[in-house]
Parts: structure tokens; C-alpha cells; sequence
């Protein structure tokens, strides 16, 4: 029996109607991650250079478009933070980058600035346990589901509640980070 693929996977046309659907939401969840706008940019790029890459793996039997590429975003979030912790010199990371212009700069600066609030709750949340974070990030700021937060991280949606829950105990004191949990 074969496994139906994602149309995204084989048509640029619906590869394209995927990004121009997905391309704010991808770039809001960077831009409350990371505060430089060339690197949020960057980013940005490596995700749907990563999808394109991957698409054919995408089986929408196993859980929506969304959670797969949340979980896209995070495994190359993490693995930039990987790559730019082994890295030394701050000129070797820049001069591999295509240089923004002033118009882009201007709008990731924006996009950065009004994720500050955002930015404020991880501060708030950095001491939970890594799991409980990370599904909280996902459903309180990028505005996932339980279920779709559970695929992105990989873990059943039992489990993203059980987490979730714990989270919420421990940050029942932060009214910023307990607004959007109740999805």
C-alpha cells in the first residue's frame, strides 16, 4: 500500500500556495527566538529550504501540514544554534550571509520589536524543564494546537497535555504566559 505524499511535495505551484500560507507564521515563530534580523532571515530561508528538501517525507495521515513544519522549524532552529555554538569568529558567520537592504532590515527590525513581549515570557519560562517549554512555546506564542505542538515536538498529544499541564502550574503566577493556554 502506498502513502499518499503531500501535494506540496511534488507541485511547485502547491509548493508555492504552502509558503505564501505559512511564511509569516514560520518567520514570527523565529523572530521570537532569535533578535538579529539577517539570522531571523536566514533562518527563514534554511526552513522552507528545508521543507523543499524533505516535503516527500510529509505524510498527512500522521498529522497536519503545521505541526510538520513547526517541527521542521525547531530541528533547524536547533540546528543553527548548534552550528553557531562550534563557531569562533563572528566575521566567518557574516560573510556567508547575503547582505540585507535597508527595507529588510527596517521590517525584521519591526517584526523583532513586536515580538519583545514574547521574547519577555521565554526569559519568564527558562527555567522549566526543557519538554514543558517547548510545548508551551509552541501552543502560548505560535498559537499551535495541543496536537500539533505534540507533532512537532514528536511526542503523543497525552503527553503534550501532561506537560502542558505541568507548565501551567508552574507559571500560574505569569499572566502574560497563561492567556493563550487554554486552547
Amino acid at each position: 500500500m502506498r502513502r499518499k505524499q503531500a501535494e506540496f511535495a511534488t507541485d511547485p505551484v502547491a509548493f508555492e500556495a504552502f509558503y505564501l500560507r505559512h511564511v509569516e507564521g514560520i518567520t514570527r515563530f523565529l523572530a521570537r527566538r532569535v533578535d538579529a534580523p539577517q539570522m531571523v532571515a536566514d533562518l527563514v530561508a534554511d526552513v522552507f529550504l528545508a521543507v523543499m528538501e524533505s516535503a516527500h517525507t510529509y505524510r498527512q495521515g500522521r498529522g497536519s501540514e503545521v505541526a510538520w513544519l513547526y517541527g521542521v522549524a525547531r530541528n533547524t532552529l536547533s540546528a543553527e544554534r548548534r552550528r553557531s555554538l562550534r563557531e569562533s569568529q563572528l566575521t566567518d558567520r557574516v560573510s556567508r550571509r547575503r547582505p540585507l537592504d535597508n527595507d529588510d532590515i527596517a521590517r525584521l527590525e519591526e517584526r523583532i520589536d513586536a515580538e519583545g513581549p514574547a521574547r519577555r515570557a521565554f526569559e519568564a519560562m527558562a527555567d522549566l524543564p526543557e519538554g514543558e517549554r517547548a510545548v508551551l512555546e509552541l501552543i502560548v506564542l505560535d498559537q499551535l494546537t495541543v496536537t500539533e505542538a505534540a507533532g512537532a515536538l514528536g511526542i503523543r498529544s497525552g503527553t503534550a497535555m501532561v506537560r502542558l499541564h505541568r507548565a501551567r502550574r508552574t507559571l500560574k503566577e505569569l499572566p502574560f504566559v497563561m492567556e493563550g493556554i487554554g486552547r
